[in-house]
């Protein structure tokens, strides 16, 4: 089924989308006032009709149920309703060729998870979605962390490395799947410590925490999936991947912490248009969500699943996209992980 915006009603002005191009090239980025003008110049205000939000997720799950608080608290802001549409599916990157093929005029947008980005780099994919998307805002992200049994005789992230030193290539650790963010955080910090290891990927959360807690692989990192284990005392958590402590794990120190200062993942997602959007229609959607996603409301939606606010405007948005594809790339690459599309 295709999802591109239906035109507008006959009883609205029509505008080209050359004219809309128009009002990019002519409105400067980041002030709203501006883009207002040139929307109503052209011939209308914008939105004209309902928007719809693509949500790469099965309906229910976390990011699903705070992206649509979200919504609820930016409609009001936009003077038309949005309207969640789950497409799960393909770990979550269906939103990128749907919004290639939607209409570039703002009324379809779509939730992007980094995890887009680093599928293009390592599969042959008929989208870019650097070159494919168009980014709003950044929302949010996810607190990762190293877990081992309560059993566990390591009490710190630093016994772990002295144990892996002392027994080259003996470390057992498992993750949420090859190429997972899990997955690069993990490789990441080894390669730095000259660490070989064996990597065992697993299907999902539950599996991977069946896996720490029963002691079938010595360590494992993941997402904050692994909150109900920590909580029943069946795992601990060694350290985390944010850049400051959890209020949750006050305990659990940083990589950053460590000496790590790159190793910051956190999995950021936020919500991007089609290419060729303008730049005034993506200034009104990024006023309008960035003051919703402070909401109390929304704040207290991603705290219940141990989520925070990581809010970067448009042009910050973009360029820590275009860092993160630079620095996985090379990470990829040394992992060979890369496609061979996006060789050396």
């Amino acid at each position: 089924m295709t999802h591109r915006s239906t035109p507008p009603c006959p009883t609205q002005s029509l505008v080209s989308r050359r004219q809309f191009l128009a009002w990019g090239i002519g409105s400067a980025l980041g002030v709203s006032g501006l883009a207002h003008g040139a929307i109503a110049q052209a011939g209308g205000a914008f939105p004209q009709r309902p928007i719809q939000l693509i949500v790469p997720w099965p309906a229910g799950g976390a990011t699903d149920l705070t992206l649509r608080i979200l919504c609820e608290e930016a409609a009001p802001l936009l003077g038309q309703p949005i309207v969640v549409i789950n497409k799960p599916g393909a770990a979550g990157t269906q939103v990128a060729p749907l919004l290639k093929a939607a209409e570039p005029d703002g009324h379809t947008i779509g939730q992007v998870p980094i995890t887009v980005y680093r599928h293009a780099l390592m599969n042959k994919v008929p989208w870019d979605p650097v070159a494919d998307l168009s980014p709003i805002v950044q929302v949010s992200g996810t607190t990762f962390g190293v877990l081992v049994p309560a059993s566990s005789a390591w009490k710190s992230f630093n016994d772990l490395l002295a144990w892996a030193r002392a027994h080259p290539g003996e470390l057992i650790l498992g993750s949420t799947g090859i190429g997972t963010t899990a997955h690069l955080a993990t490789e990441e910090i080894l390669l730095q410590n000259n660490i070989r290891y064996v990597h065992v990927p697993y299907r999902g959360t539950a599996d991977q925490m069946l896996g720490v807690a029963g002691g079938q692989v010595m360590a494992g990192v993941n997402s904050t999936g692994f909150a109900p284990w920590v909580d029943q005392g069946k795992v601990r958590v060694l350290a985390i991947f944010s850049a400051q402590r959890s209020p949750r794990w006050p305990d659990a120190p940083t990589l950053r912490e460590l000496g790590y200062e790159q190793s910051v993942y956190t999995s950021p997602w936020g919500l991007a248009a089609p290419h060729g959007t303008p730049e005034p229609v993506v200034q009104r959607l990024h006023d309008a969500f960035a003051k919703a996603m402070q909401s109390e409301r929304h704040l207290q939606e991603l705290a219940r699943y141990d989520q925070t606010l990581d809010y970067l405007n448009t042009r910050d948005y973009r360029q820590a996209v275009l860092d993160t594809v630079e620095r996985e790339k090379r990470l990829l690459q040394r992992m060979n992980l890369l496609a061979a599309t996006h060789g050396a």
